[in-house]
């Protein structure tokens, strides 16, 4: 790991009690508690929310992945901070971080020196903070993050199968902040400087906090209230807890969203509405903090750190995605509107990247949630106000939504020009429906096969991955991602091109099994396209429920909230990896299992397409499978 031994200590914000005490403090006036090794780079949020509070003046020591384990020293080791603790379990959920779809415990950790596993503990947010309540009763605790995001309110938790309570109550914090923090973080240490005190924070926007009891609770004039089901009912009532998601999910995507209020026994949870999408110049000044976009020294020896080995020379260039995918986390964590950075900041921190040591000529991205949205955004605003749509692109694009590509291609054309870079490749998802999903007049316009043609010819790695998710058109509404046919027709295209400038590229799709509405038959049915299309495929996960997605819902209630209809989901683990099997339906070991399961759902003719027509097996019982209805339903 190439790191620079030339950098004065006041280049990080402190990790330890020497570097304070070598910077003339006595003690700090914020300590971060991060799940994740401390990287001083705009993608990890610990080192942002530092250097955010440290333009504000304020001293700000980082404590990295602090033991739990033992007599919780390294709790006590940065003393007692003058105004309170932020905590953040990393840049993931640390259930996701720690386990697979199936559960089974993983062996490795990107956020960690030397990919090393067991580093930080499940629930992170909620560990952290009850031991510095037990240490610090006294200190405020302010918890933040994407698993606090994604925790905010009573949530399905997957790894122990359960609703759990808003992570508020099960932590102890007191104030939560969602979202991207910079906003929130900066109102809330400016009060805190001047005197309020936390219990007193509770009209800051993107915050949640937790009530004692109803009688204390003070209405918004210039916010509106929507009251949810109590979390007594939606405990034991699904269909309850499905109508609650609708509503959380609707004000998340909301540009004038409500203040959500939920009973939780004799407490009461709050929910602030978040800030309207951040301008170009507040997103800027972000990105343009003093970070040395390293890993902190401390782990020159322990090796190098996955996830900052893979982001280490990519640029964010915005933030949001109007999407909506069903499974996907982005918009409970930075919502469905695109807020981009200036072309001016994009590449100033592109200088700073061909500047930082070990540099190798190659942008690896210049992306964000998706490849292909920067600077995307309503003709008319006052109608994005007032939508409340989950998706500006799902069942179709927006006609009111400018999806022109014309300032990504300038961007990259003149990102190409940064002196000291050879190469620049798009490593984030391109939505191939922003392309394909409006009128031929409108493709032109927008500038979709320019677009398209700049990035085959001059951004691709020999791989352009795109995710249809799915084939089946029933799976593919549910998700919210557009016909397969338009996959289909977009890798054609990207295929002309290729071949075209006599390029050796694949367009790589991937696709997901077991998501809520997806039958062995549907399954079957996308192993036979993708066969159809020369695909041997290898890009492929088994849907894992995380909270706050509209999939997880369905997976735990059985429903759709918007329709309260029944949904059909791969629940058991035997049901799970016999949707799998159906992406290895080239593998030896798999065919006869396949087979059998088409013909005990009566769809030899499925099973023909895959491996041709041959003598059936009178006996189709020796697949080890669970029954199912016709069609390969089952009902949960």
């Amino acid at each position: 790991m190439k790191l620079p031994v030339d950098l004065p200590v006041s280049a990080w914000l402190p990790v330890t009690r020497d570097e304070m005490e070598r910077l003339g403090w006595d003690r700090p006036d914020v300590i971060i508690v991060s799940g994740d090794a401390y990287v001083d780079h705009p993608s990890f949020g610990h080192a942002v929310i530092g250097r955010v509070l440290e333009q504000m003046g304020l001293r700000v020591a980082i404590l990295p992945q602090p033991n739990w384990r033992d007599d919780l020293r390294d709790f006590k080791k940065l003393g007692t901070p003058r105004l309170f603790f932020g905590i953040s379990a990393g840049c993931m959920d640390s259930m996701i971080n720690h386990y697979t779809a199936a559960r089974r415990r993983r062996s490795d950790d990107a956020y960690t020196p030397g990919g090393a596993a067991g580093f930080r503990p499940d629930y992170a947010t909620v560990v952290y903070s009850k031991i510095l309540k037990q240490i610090y009763p006294d200190i405020p605790v302010i918890v933040g993050g994407i698993e606090a995001s994604l925790r905010r309110f009573p949530h399905y938790d997957y790894w122990s199968n359960r609703l759990m309570n808003t992570l508020l109550a099960d932590s102890g914090a007191d104030l939560l902040v969602y979202g991207m923090g910079e906003q929130s973080i900066r109102q809330i240490a400016s009060l805190m400087m001047s005197g309020v005190p936390v219990a007193s924070l509770h009209n800051i926007p993107q915050t949640a906090f937790l009530l004692p009891d109803r009688s204390r609770y003070q209405a918004v004039t210039e916010w509106t209230d929507k009251e949810l089901i109590p979390y007594e009912v939606v405990l034991h009532d699904k269909k309850a807890h499905a109508r609650n998601f609708r509503v959380i999910e609707e004000e998340s995507n909301s540009w004038a969203a409500r203040r959500l209020l939920m009973q939780i026994d004799k407490q009461l949870l709050v929910v602030n509405p978040p800030y309207p999408p951040m301008p170009a110049d507040v997103l800027d000044a972000s990105f343009d903090l003093p970070y040395t976009r390293q890993p902190h020294p401390r782990y020159r020896k322990r090796g190098e750190i996955p996830a900052w080995t893979m982001i280490r020379n990519s640029v964010n260039i915005h933030r949001g995605c109007f999407g909506g995918c069903a499974f996907c986390t982005i918009s409970a964590h930075q919502g469905k509107f695109v807020s981009s950075r200036s072309e001016e900041s994009i590449l100033r921190e592109l200088e700073k990247v061909t500047d930082t040591p070990g540099f190798d000529g190659v942008i690896t991205d210049l992306g964000g949630p998706s490849a292909n949205m920067y600077r995307m955004k309503g003709v008319n605003q006052e109608l994005c106000h007032k939508c409340r749509r989950a998706s500006c692109i799902f069942p179709a694009v927006c006609p009111n939504l400018d999806a022109s590509h014309q300032p990504l291609i300038g961007l990259y054309r003149k990102a190409e020009r940064v002196p000291g870079v050879k190469k620049v490749f798009i490593g984030s998802g391109i939505r191939y429906d922003l392309l394909l999903g409006v009128d031929e007049k409108k493709q032109r316009e927008f500038g979709a096969r320019a677009y398209l043609e700049q990035v085959v010819t001059r951004h691709v790695s020999g791989r352009l991955k795109v995710a249809p998710e799915h084939s089946a058109p029933g799976v593919l509404k549910i998700m919210r991602k557009p016909s397969f046919s338009m996959f289909i027709e977009f890798k054609q295209k990207a295929d002309a091109i290729a071949r075209k400038h006599g390029l050796n590229q694949q367009v790589i799709p991937y696709f997901i099994s077991s998501h809520p509405g997806c039958s062995i038959a549907d399954m079957a049915e996308l192993a036979v396209e993708t066969k159809k299309l020369g695909y041997k495929l290898e890009q492929v996960q088994d849907f894992t429920p995380t909270p706050m997605t509209l999939a997880t819902e369905m997976y735990y209630t059985g429903l759709n909230p918007y329709t309260l209809e029944p949904v059909f989901t791969a629940a058991n683990p035997e049901e799970k990896q016999a949707q799998r099997r159906f992406f290895f339906w080239y593998q030896k070991e798999n065919q006869q299992y396949i087979r059998d399961v088409l013909s005990r759902i009566n769809r030899d003719d499925l099973s023909d397409s895959l491996f041709g027509q041959r003598q059936r097996r009178t006996n189709p019982q020796a697949a080890v499978f669970p029954k199912v209805k016709k069609g390969g339903q089952r009902k949960r």
